[in-house]
C-alpha cells in the first residue's frame, strides 16, 4: 500500500518504472460503457491528448493501454495510476502540505472519492451517474502533487479536471479556482459533451463532484426531509405522515438519501433501484431498512406497513415503472390508493447514458443494449418514461401528490413524448406537476434559506458533535430575539433537525454536517465556529461549504429559478457574479460549473470552499464571503417581484447600511398598455 506522502511527493506521475497494470475491480460498481462516437482521427487525439500527461519513453505502453480503454469503455480513465491506498478523508494533519488550505483540500478530493461515498469511485464518479471528480488518475495525482507544494502565495488553477498549473497570486486570493465543462453556449448541446468528454477536453463535475464538497448522501437528506414534510402540509394537510407512502426512486448517490428522510419524516418510504450493489451499499450504511425483489411481496408489506402506521424505508431491487403500473392495476382492482406521495431521483439529466434504465429487461441487459446500440437504448428509456407518467397521471387522478424533484424528469419525460405539460402556461416553465423548488422550497430559498454545510477536518466525531452543538445553541439565540413568523417556523424545523442530527447517524465518509440556514444563521455559526477553533474546544479546522443547489449558487429554470417569472429565469448572471464575488471576499477555493442535477447545458452553477483556523483573518473571510454568497440571490429573487425576497434582502439592508439593493415597484396590469 502507497502513504499520502508517496502519493503526493514524490514524483507526481510515476514513469520510471510505470506503475503495474491495473484491471477494473469487478466487486465494486462501474460507471456504464460509453459510446463515444469518435471518428478514427479524434480517437488518435484522445489519445494523444492524454498521452501528453506522460514522457516519450512510456508512450508505446501506454497509447495501446489507452486505445484498449477508449474502445472499451468510451473513455481513457488511466486505471494504471489508480492509487494503492485506502480512498477515505483522512484526518487533515496527517496530509504532507506546506499550507493548511491545501491540506483542507486534499481532505475533500479523498472524501469524494471514498467507496463509501463515491457511486463509481474507480471511473472517479462521485454521484448523479456522470459527477466526476477529475476526468483521470493522472489529473488526481497531479492535483495532489501540486498541493502538496502549493504555499499560501500560489493559486492552482482546475480546467475541467485537468490542472492547468500553479500561478502566483496574493495571500488573500482563493487557493484553488475551478471551472468544469464550460464550453461555448453553441455547443452545449448532449452530443457535443459526449464527443469532448471521450476527447478528455471537458467533463461534467455535476455539482458538489467536481468543486470537491460533496458529503455523502447526507448532502441532501436535509433538503429532502424538508421537502417531503411540506408536501405532507400542503398538499394534503397532514402534520404527520405516520402510515403514509412516499414512492420514489434511485438509491446512487445523491438519490440515496430518499430513504433516511423518509424514515426521519415519520413515513413509508419505498425506493426502487435497478442496481443491486446500490440497493446493497444503502442497506449495509443503514439507509435502507428492508430489501425486496418481488412485487407481490412488496404490494403486501405496503398494506401491513400502512395498517400498522409503521416507519420503514423499503428498497425495491427492480424497476420503478414496475411499481407504478402495479400500483395502478391494485386501485382498479381494490379501489384502495396504496400512496399519497411520489416523486423520481434517477439521474434523468442523463438518462441515455445509464441515468435512467428501461423497464422489462434486468440491470445486466439495460448496460449491454446500452453500450451495443445506443440508439435502441434510447428509444427503450423513452417508452419507459412514457408508461411511467401514464400511471403516474392515473394514480394523481385518485388522489396521488407527484412532485419533480429536479432531475429533469419532467423534461426529459416531456422530450419523450410523456403528457407532462402544463396547460395554458406562457413562461414554459411548468408542467402538469410541480417541481420541488416553484410550489415546495422556493420560498425557502427567497427567504434565504439554504443547505449550509460544514466539516471537521480533524476527522474527530467528538469534533462534530461540539459543532452541533454550537449550531443549535446559534439557532435557539437568534430565534429568542425575535422573528417574523414565516423565518421562525423555518428556524423551528432546522433546531430540531441539528438537534436530531446525532441520533439519524447521518454520517457517510467525512465527519461533516448540513443544515437550512439563512445569511445571519451562516454568518453567526461560522463566527462561533471559529472562536471554538481559537479556544480549543474544536481540534482542528472546519471547511465551511454549501451545495450549488441553493439561494445564489445555480442558475436553472427547471429547478433553482424556476419559481423567477420575470422572464430571466434563462440567464446565467447570478451564479457568474456569485462565484466571481466569492472569490474576492475571502473564499478558500471557488468553482463555476455548466450541467449538475438538471443536466448539461441546462444550468450553469456554482460553489466554494471556506477553511476556519482560528484566526481573526478567518473571521473576517467568512463575514464579508458568506454575507454575500446569500445577499447576492436574494437581491436577484427580490427585482423578479418575490415578495418573501424583498422581505429578506430590506432586514440583511436594515442590518448593515452598506448594503443598498435596488427594489422594484409594483406594476399593475392597467398600466401595461398596448
Amino acid at each position: 500500500m502507497s502513504t499520502l506522502e508517496e502519493i503526493c511527493c514524490s514524483a507526481a506521475l510515476p514513469a520510471d518504472p510505470l506503475p503495474r497494470r491495473k484491471e477494473r475491480d469487478p466487486s465494486i460498481a462501474h460507471a456504464p460503457v460509453r459510446t463515444h462516437q469518435l471518428n478514427e482521427s479524434e480517437q488518435k487525439l484522445a489519445i494523444r491528448n492524454a498521452l501528453r500527461y506522460f514522457p516519450a519513453s512510456v508512450h508505446k505502453e501506454l497509447g495501446a493501454e489507452f486505445a484498449h480503454e477508449l474502445k472499451e469503455f468510451g473513455h481513457i480513465y488511466m486505471y494504471r495510476f489508480m492509487p494503492d491506498i485506502a480512498m477515505k478523508a483522512y484526518p487533515i494533519s496527517e496530509y504532507p502540505a506546506k499550507t493548511q488550505s491545501a491540506a483542507a483540500i486534499m481532505h475533500m478530493i479523498m472524501n469524494n472519492l471514498d467507496p463509501r461515498v463515491a457511486q463509481f469511485p474507480q471511473e472517479l464518479v462521485t454521484y448523479g451517474g456522470n459527477g466526476q471528480v477529475f476526468s483521470n488518475w493522472a489529473q488526481f495525482r497531479l492535483v495532489m502533487h501540486y498541493l502538496s507544494q502549493m504555499t499560501d502565495e500560489q493559486t492552482l488553477v482546475l480546467n475541467s479536471g485537468h490542472p492547468l498549473g500553479l500561478f502566483p497570486s496574493p495571500r488573500h486570493a482563493p487557493r484553488l479556482v475551478i471551472s468544469n465543462g464550460m464550453v461555448i453556449p453553441n455547443y452545449s448541446s448532449r452530443d457535443h459533451y459526449d464527443k469532448m468528454f471521450a476527447l478528455g477536453v471537458t467533463m461534467y463535475g455535476q455539482m458538489t463532484a467536481g468543486s470537491f464538497v460533496y458529503i455523502g448522501p447526507q448532502g441532501i437528506v436535509h433538503g429532502t426531509t424538508l421537502t417531503v414534510l411540506n408536501a405532507g402540509r400542503r398538499y394534503l394537510g397532514l402534520k404527520d405522515l405516520t402510515g403514509r407512502v412516499f414512492l420514489t426512486s434511485g438509491l446512487g448517490g445523491m438519490s440515496g438519501a430518499q430513504a433516511k428522510a423518509a424514515t426521519i419524516c415519520g413515513c413509508i418510504g419505498v425506493v426502487a433501484e435497478v442496481s443491486y450493489e446500490a440497493l446493497k451499499k444503502r442497506y449495509d450504511q443503514g439507509w435502507i431498512l428492508e430489501m425486496i425483489s418481488d412485487l407481490d411481496q412488496l404490494m403486501t408489506r405496503i398494506r401491513t406497513a400502512r395498517n400498522n402506521k409503521e416507519v420503514t424505508s423499503i428498497g425495491f431491487h427492480g424497476n420503478i415503472v414496475q411499481i407504478w403500473e402495479r400500483l395502478a392495476e391494485e386501485y382498479e382492482r381494490t379501489g384502495e390508493l396504496l400512496v399519497e406521495l411520489g416523486s423520481d431521483q434517477t439521474s434523468c439529466h442523463n438518462p441515455y447514458s445509464g441515468g435512467y434504465y428501461p423497464v422489462d429487461m434486468s440491470y445486466e441487459e439495460a448496460q449491454e443494449l446500452l453500450a451495443q446500440d445506443g440508439n435502441k437504448f434510447r428509444q427503450q428509456v423513452q417508452q419507459s418514461l412514457r408508461r411511467q407518467v401514464k400511471a403516474i397521471n392515473w394514480l394523481a387522478e385518485k388522489g396521488l401528490f407527484f412532485w419533480d424533484y429536479g432531475n429533469a424528469f419532467l423534461l426529459e419525460a416531456q422530450r419523450a413524448g410523456a403528457d407532462v405539460s402544463a396547460k395554458d402556461d406562457p413562461t414554459g416553465l411548468k408542467f402538469r406537476y410541480p417541481s420541488y423548488v416553484q410550489d415546495i422550497m422556493g420560498d425557502i430559498f427567497s427567504l434565504g434559506f439554504g443547505p449550509f454545510r460544514w466539516i471537521c477536518a480533524s476527522g474527530l466525531t467528538d469534533d462534530l458533535k461540539v459543532t452541533d452543538s454550537i449550531a443549535a445553541q446559534v439557532l435557539e439565540s437568534i430565534v429568542a430575539q425575535g422573528l417574523p413568523e414565516n423565518i421562525a417556523v423555518q428556524y423551528s424545523d432546522n433546531i430540531k433537525w441539528i438537534r436530531e442530527a446525532a441520533k439519524n447517524q447521518l454520517v457517510v465518509g467525512s465527519q461533516a454536517r448540513i443544515l437550512y440556514a439563512d445569511q445571519r444563521a451562516r454568518v453567526a455559526i461560522a463566527l462561533a465556529f471559529n472562536q471554538a477553533i481559537k479556544d480549543g474546544r474544536v481540534k482542528d479546522c472546519i471547511v465551511l461549504s454549501r451545495d450549488h443547489h441553493d439561494v445564489s449558487g445555480t442558475d436553472s429554470p427547471f429547478r433553482e429559478t424556476s419559481n423567477i417569472y420575470d422572464g430571466s429565469a434563462f440567464t446565467a448572471d447570478m451564479a457568474v457574479q456569485n462565484c466571481i464575488g466569492d472569490a474576492f471576499r475571502g473564499a478558500t477555493w471557488v468553482s463555476l460549473h455548466n450541467g449538475g442535477g438538471v443536466g448539461w447545458g441546462e444550468v450553469i452553477n456554482g460553489g466554494f470552499g471556506l477553511v476556519l483556523d482560528g484566526s481573526a483573518d478567518a473571521d473576517a473571510r467568512a463575514e464579508s464571503m458568506l454575507n454575500w454568497d446569500v445577499s447576492n440571490g436574494v437581491a436577484r429573487r427580490s427585482w423578479s417581484g418575490n415578495s418573501n425576497a424583498m422581505q429578506a434582502i430590506q432586514r440583511a439592508m436594515d442590518v448593515d447600511p452598506r448594503l443598498k439593493v435596488t427594489m422594484p415597484n409594483d406594476v399593475h396590469d392597467d398600466h401595461l398598455n398596448l
